[in-house]
């Protein structure tokens, strides 16, 4: 079922193309501020969904998790250094109840490395929730479920 409301429709599209810019673009450090304080992030196999296994790859429940994971990536983890590049389809609105709003859409992430190939490094879809408030969408939960059947490297940075 796709709702149609040009308005939601908007800022859904318009929150997941600048989610989608930030993380290309490096700025981990705002990558938290795209969701609500009590928020769920988890990136998780299609198989685990499935078969109801709740075991994620990466799991935070709140923004201080978020903002802790960004630290770990600036400080702690070692990984290849890589570009990527975020390719999120036109989300499908699923439900409108008050002020939140569910939809899904497809993703896929390239990355590109020192020695300039690119490589499709994961795909799946994005199962949201947003509030939306004042003219504004923020995430309350971010599930990415991955088709991929296996990460190359490390998933050292947010999907």
């Amino acid at each position: 079922m796709s709702l149609v409301d040009p308005v939601l429709q908007g800022l859904v599209d318009s929150l997941n193309a600048a989610y989608g810019l930030c993380l290309d673009d490096g700025r981990l450090e705002e990558w938290p501020e795209f969701f609500v304080d009590d928020c769920l992030y988890q990136v998780i196999a299609r198989e685990n969904v499935d078969n109801g296994f709740p075991a994620a790859v990466m799991y935070c429940d709140s923004k201080g998790m978020l903002a802790d994971r960004v630290v770990a990536l600036r400080r702690a983890n070692v990984f290849p250094e890589h570009f990527s590049r975020h390719l999120i389809s036109r989300a499908v609105l699923t439900a409108v109840d008050a002020h939140v709003v569910t939809a899904e859409a497809s993703y896929a992430v390239l990355q590109t490395r020192n020695d300039g190939e690119t490589r499709i490094y994961n795909a799946g879809k994005y199962v949201d929730r947003f509030l939306v408030e004042d003219g504004a969408a923020m995430l309350m939960s971010r599930t990415c479920v991955y088709d991929t059947h296996r990460i190359a490297t490390l998933l050292a940075t947010p999907i």
